[in-house]
Order: structure tokens, then C-alpha cells, then sequence
């Protein structure tokens, strides 16, 4: 058996981490929730949830993985010998397998969109009705999804050192660059003032209890934990590596991304007349509108759709490492086939979910499409309940020595991490839970 790979650099680690949390999650989910849920006090929230419920899950999971030093089930498997804890790796496996799987076709998606915008068909159009035509073309949405897997595929063979870190080093600072661009571009328009005042400027008569269980949610799912993705890449880390720091890093830069996406998107909206309460279409329908009405609006446009491509491959590696690593089971060897042959099943188990907004759109399961099923089965269910378990784990099986050892750190800020990761994660874990369950039953 070959030894395990690790990461070259901290940064690696970071970059790649990073890029897992930084997804759809900070890019398109994040502004049209702050669009619709009160602005700036939805991002005050947000930013609290983030440091206070968020990051001491991420750190949990980095502690797990890299005391493990392997696949999640072999890594619970090690920590805590004949017990049933490994069913939390198993676990991530299958929703790894769900999540990728309509993950791929958003990825499709913004690839459609990308090509068009290269080729100078994204102007003068009704992106209404170009993103349900795009959405209903059975051919376009499965060529698409499959050339997305492919590069997906491609990266992750490549192993940690040649395909996900080499990946995240090239595409995450690009990421930052692009996002400066295109924040520059959007504060110099004119009207674009009220923009960042809806972003910063709080107004409190908005602050509701669901503004604040919306904002909890959003922090928790866009640091990507519960799935033990980030338990997996920490699995990578030589002791050596302070945890703290790194989980520390990986949040702020989250922060930092969704912040960013807020200030490319809200002056424009604002400076042309348009609605931040538009929804999850902000982006593919609102966006190339904006874009249409600036000097050089089609370069912008393609900077930014390279920018999506980028955000959302980081992530989409980080999903498909969760089930080569548990599949090959340190066999490192097979890692090549696995990335294909599991990669291959993805797609497969994708295309009900690429063809639920046009040959399938009539197959309604729990009240919405079979994409947003998958959809609410991982974000809604599998998340919360991977999370939820991976916190008591870290907070209550782990020894106190365990975990000290382990993060190296000033006792204070460790019996701090034990207390949010024991009793306060948890708590928020099941706030957002029992939320959910009771908004859909009554």
C-alpha cells in the first residue's frame, strides 16, 4: 500500500479548502439571500453564524480527519474501534455521490452560459427565457453537465498534489482577482452607493427570527461541512500544520468571497434600476442585463461567468475527492479508475436532475422538481444530520487530551472550541432543523 499523499504547502491546503467551501454557496446563493432577507442585517448575521456555529464544526472535522489520517469511514474506524461512528463517513459518501450529482448540473449550466457569452450570443436577449430555453434543452444540458464532470474528473485523478492542489493554486487566486475586477467595474457606476448601503448599512426593522435561522443556515452550508469534505482534505496534513489557523483562514476567506459577491452585484443592481429581491434567477437572468448596459459589458460578463466556472469546479473536486477517498480506501493506486468510474456514475445519477426543467418537469417529488429533491435531500437533510453527528463526535468521544494535543493551542481558546462544538453547534444544528421540519408541515 502506498503512503498516504499530503499537501506540498499550508497555502495548498488552504487555497483547496477554501475553494471546497467557496462554491455556488458564496457566489449565487449568498446574494440573492441577502437580496431577499434584509440586506446588510442578513449579512451581520451571517458573518456572526460563520465565526460562532461554523467554524468550530470546520475545525471539528479537520481534527477528525487528520488525527484519522484517512477516508472518513476508516478514519472514525480508527478513532473509535468497534463502534458504529464510521456510518458518519459512509454517510458523506452517499451525499457526496447526491450532491455532485445535481451540483454537475448548475456546473452545466454556467458553462452554457460561458460558451454563449465567448461567442457574443448573450446580448440583446430575454435571459428570462434564454435560461428556461437553455434548461429545457435535453442535448445542451447533458453535454454541458458531461463536459463539467469531465474536467471535474480530471483534476481529481491527477491525486492531491498534481490535481486538487495544483487546481486550487492556479484558480483560487484568479478567483480573488476576477472578483476585484468586477467589484471595481460595479462601484464605479453611477447610483452604485446605494448598492453598498444595502449591503453595510444596517436597518433593523427587517431583523426577524427567520431572517436570523436564514443567515444561520447560509454560514453553515457555505463552509461545506457535514458531508466530510473538509474532514478528507485535512486527512492530507502533516501534524505539523496548526488546525486553528487554517480553519480560521478557510472561514475568513468565505466571508471574504461572499462579501465580494455582494459588492459585484448590489451597486450594479442598484445603479441600474433593477431588484435585489429578484431570487435564486439574480444571477442568470438579472446579471447579463446589467452586464448588456455597461461600456465593455460583454468582457465583464465572460470574466465573470470564468469566475462561476472556477468557483463552482473547486467545489465539485472536493465533493467527487469525498467518494474516491472512501472508495478506494488507501489504495492509492486505484485512485485513477475510481475518479472515472465514480465520476461516470455521478453523471449517470444526475441526468433525472438535468432533466427535471424539461422532459421531466412533470415528475413532481415532495412539492418541487426531482433536482430540487436532491437539492433539499443533501442541503436540508444529509448536512445537518452529518454535522450534527460530527460535532457531538469531536465534543464528547474524543478525549480531552485528544483533542489538546491536537490543535496545540492556549487551553482558554481550546475549552472555548469544546463548549460551541458540545452544546452550541449542536443547538443551532437542531434550531435549523426543527425550523425546516415545521415550515413544511404547516
Amino acid at each position: 500500500m502506498a503512503p498516504r499523499e499530503q499537501w506540498t504547502s499550508k497555502i495548498g491546503f488552504i487555497l483547496a479548502a477554501a475553494g471546497s467551501a467557496i462554491g455556488l454557496g458564496a457566489i449565487w446563493k449568498f446574494p440573492y439571500m441577502a437580496g431577499t432577507n434584509g440586506g446588510s442585517v442578513f449579512v451581520l448575521l451571517f458573518i456572526i453564524s460563520t465565526i460562532a456555529i461554523g467554524l468550530p464544526i470546520l475545525l471539528a472535522e479537520f481534527v477528525i480527519g487528520r488525527m484519522g489520517q484517512a477516508d472518513a469511514v476508516t478514519a472514525f474506524k480508527r478513532l473509535a474501534p468497534g463502534s458504529k461512528w464510521n456510518l458518519i463517513g459512509w454517510l458523506g459518501f452517499a451525499f457526496g455521490f447526491i450532491v455532485l450529482s445535481f451540483y454537475s448540473v448548475v456546473g452545466g449550466w454556467i458553462l452554457s452560459y460561458l460558451t454563449r457569452a465567448l461567442i457574443f450570443k448573450l446580448n440583446g436577449l430575454d435571459y428570462g427565457l434564454m435560461f428556461d430555453s437553455i434548461t429545457a434543452n435535453p442535448i445542451e444540458i447533458l453535454l454541458s453537465q458531461a463536459v463539467f464532470m469531465l474536467l471535474t474528473i480530471w483534476i481529481v485523478q491527477g491525486g492531491i498534489k498534481a490535481g486538487i492542489e495544483r487546481a486550487s493554486r492556479w484558480m483560487m487566486p484568479l478567483l480573488f482577482i476576477f472578483f476585484i475586477i468586477l467589484a471595481i467595474r460595479s462601484l464605479t457606476l453611477e447610483g452604485a452607493m446605494e448598492g453598498v448601503r444595502f449591503l453595510f448599512v444596517p436597518d433593523w426593522s427587517l431583523l426577524t427570527g427567520e431572517t436570523f435561522l436564514l443567515a444561520l443556515g447560509q454560514a453553515f452550508f457555505s463552509l461545506s461541512v457535514g458531508v466530510t469534505g473538509m474532514l478528507t482534505y485535512a486527512s492530507y496534513l502533516p501534524k505539523e500544520e496548526r488546525l486553528g489557523q487554517s480553519a480560521v483562514n478557510v472561514s475568513l476567506l468565505n466571508i471574504i468571497i461572499s462579501i465580494l459577491a455582494g459588492l459585484v452585484i448590489f451597486p450594479a443592481v442598484f445603479a441600474l434600476g433593477q431588484s435585489p429581491a429578484e431570487g435564486p434567477g439574480l444571477i442568470f437572468v438579472v446579471l447579463p442585463a446589467i452586464f448588456e448596459q455597461i461600456p465593455f459589458g460583454n468582457l465583464f460578463m465572460i470574466i465573470f461567468f470564468i469566475l462561476m466556472l472556477f468557483a463552482t469546479l473547486t467545489s465539485s473536486i472536493s465533493m467527487l475527492e469525498i467518494v474516491v477517498s472512501t472508495g478506494i480506501r488507501e489504495r492509492t493506486e486505484r485512485r485513477k479508475r475510481a475518479a472515472w468510474v465514480y465520476g461516470l456514475l455521478i453523471f449517470i445519477i444526475g441526468i433525472p436532475s438535468a432533466l427535471s426543467f424539461g422532459v421531466l418537469s412533470g415528475i413532481n417529488v415532495f412539492g418541487g422538481t426531482i433536482f430540487d429533491f436532491a437539492d433539499l435531500l443533501t442541503s436540508r437533510i444529509g448536512m445537518p444530520i452529518g454535522a450534527l453527528f460530527i460535532s457531538i463526535f469531536a465534543g464528547f468521544v474524543l478525549t480531552k487530551k485528544q483533542t489538546i494535543d491536537e490543535l496545540n493551542t492556549h487551553p482558554a481558546i481550546h475549552a472555548l472550541w469544546k463548549f460551541l462544538v458540545r452544546f452550541a453547534a449542536p443547538l443551532a444544528i437542531a434550531i435549523i432543523f426543527v425550523a425546516w421540519i415545521i415550515d413544511i408541515t404547516f
